[in-house]
């Protein structure tokens, strides 16, 4: 994950997929990414040289059925459940309860209020 980061800035973009294979064959062969699997091999994060780019994250489990295939961005934010408090009064709907992923941060999903989805986190490098 990106080492640096302030709050309001886009910190994170991953490619929701069905076919991360398909994704990495394009990517690599047209920017010329090459990809880690996580350890648990559920995700995949995208590298241009030793700098990590991006991520893929397979729509491989029921729960993701009617989701489409598309780029999701997270923001840096200094604190994710504040903020989702405001958000939520501002029109948003949180998509998932908030989570925590190890050396990663605190992440929300959100739904804004006209449709479009956001990921919203506190960098675990804070």
């Amino acid at each position: 994950m990106p080492h640096q980061w302030s709050h309001g800035h886009f910190y994170w973009n991953e490619l929701m997929t069905r076919n991360a294979d398909r994704a990495k064959k394009f990517y690599g062969a047209t920017v010329g990414w090459t990809f880690e699997p996580m350890p648990d091999g559920t995700y995949w994060v995208a590298k241009m040289g030793d700098q990590y780019v991006g991520g893929l994250f397979p729509l491989t489990r029921p729960q993701f059925d009617g989701v489409p295939e598309s780029w999701m961005s997270y923001l840096a934010v200094d604190d994710v459940d504040a903020r989702v408090k405001k958000a939520q009064v501002a029109g948003a709907t949180l998509m998932r309860p908030i989570f925590d992923l190890s050396n990663v941060g605190r992440i929300a999903i959100l739904r804004e209020p006209g449709g479009a989805g956001v990921g919203w986190m506190t960098p675990a490098n804070m």
